[in-house]
């Protein structure tokens, strides 16, 4: 007779995975994976002090993702964003976010509006700090719960969908040259205009943040994309 697994060790198990995961895709935004480069699910597994079949399910699930891609007999390549990437999704999402800001500044109730200030807070915490991931989270978080605001579900994942295939790449030292702060604290000015009632403020700011994260994307130097702005922010 096949003796059952019990619940609790699958239960383990996936917390394993998901953890895993879930520092592979901070080592990915941080920097710290760096694109193009093969990592192997053993070597990585002692590095974070785990089996290496936690590591190869997470990388399987970034796979997924699009964040990696698997490589033979070899392990995982971090896949890598071309500057027209980057410009293509942030042309996209500024066609969906631009005019849904609008919208949602005329027809959100302000209590709804008000409960994005303390995500839009963190943001600014977590920059002021050097916290990267928790910037990163934090404003991933922001954006899609603005959005939410519109109603529409598919929306939301499309703009998700986007964040995560053109992730930001070496932001510490965004972070270091203030970029990132000023990044921040666009989120807590955007709902101070939307609290007012100024949709087409909105509208302006959204574009005006939209281009100065392009430019956070750009390499150290570099043009910031077609929606770069040169004044950063």
């Amino acid at each position: 007779m096949e003796i059952p697994v019990p619940r609790k060790l699958v239960s383990v198990q996936e917390h394993l995975r998901d953890q895993v995961a879930q520092e592979l895709r901070a080592a990915l935004l941080s920097g710290e994976l760096r694109p193009g480069t093969v990592y192997s699910a053993p070597a990585l597994a002692a590095e974070y002090g785990v089996s290496a079949t936690p590591v190869r399910e997470a990388m399987l699930e970034l796979t997924r993702e699009g964040l990696v891609e698997a490589v033979r007999n070899k392990g995982f390549r971090v896949t890598e964003v071309s500057e027209r990437d980057l410009d293509d999704a942030t042309e996209v999402r500024a066609l969906i976010e631009v005019p849904t800001v609008g919208r949602v500044t005329e027809t959100a109730p302000p209590e709804r509006l008000r409960a994005l200030r303390p995500v839009a807070e963190e943001t600014v915490t977590a920059a002021r700090d050097g916290d990267v991931v928790g910037y990163l989270d934090a404003d991933r978080r922001f954006h899609l719960a603005l959005l939410a605001l519109a109603g529409n579900a598919h929306l939301v994942r499309v703009v998700g969908e986007l964040r995560r295939r053109s992730r930001l790449y070496g932001l510490a030292d965004r972070e270091r040259d203030g970029a990132l702060a000023e990044s921040a604290r666009q989120h807590v000015a955007l709902v101070d205009v939307m609290l007012g009632g100024d949709a087409a403020g909105a509208r302006a700011q959204m574009r005006h943040h939209l281009a100065h994260a392009r430019t956070l994307r750009a390499p150290r130097g570099g043009h910031g994309g077609v929606y770069g702005d040169p004044h950063g922010g």
